[in-house]
């Protein structure tokens, strides 16, 4: 999915994308996707920046719902990029020893 605004330039497209993941409109989604994409903008691919952008048009409860797993992603969100955003937010747990 492109979207008709979207800049030319790649590094243009992932600032855009980087300031859009700090501003979200609810803090726990600005922390979540703000961090995330300070750390992984530079390693997404298109496919991964396309999802990241139609991930910033759902409302956010959903998409805080998405990535701390407490609620089902609908299809059309379940990407590479969902996966890596549910492992940067939900650490895979460790069990302990006793």
């Amino acid at each position: 999915m492109t979207y008709s605004n979207e800049p030319k330039d790649p590094e243009t497209r992932r600032r855009r994308i980087t300031f859009r993941a700090w501003h979200r409109g609810i803090k726990e989604n600005d922390l979540i996707l703000g961090t995330f994409a300070d750390m992984h903008i530079e390693t997404l691919n298109d496919d991964d920046l396309d999802a990241f952008e139609q991930l910033m048009e759902a409302p956010d409860q959903d998409v805080y719902g998405w990535v701390s797993q407490t609620k089902d992603v609908p299809p059309e969100y379940q990407t590479n990029l969902m996966t890596r955003l549910q492992a940067h937010t939900v650490p895979p747990r460790t069990r302990l020893e006793r």
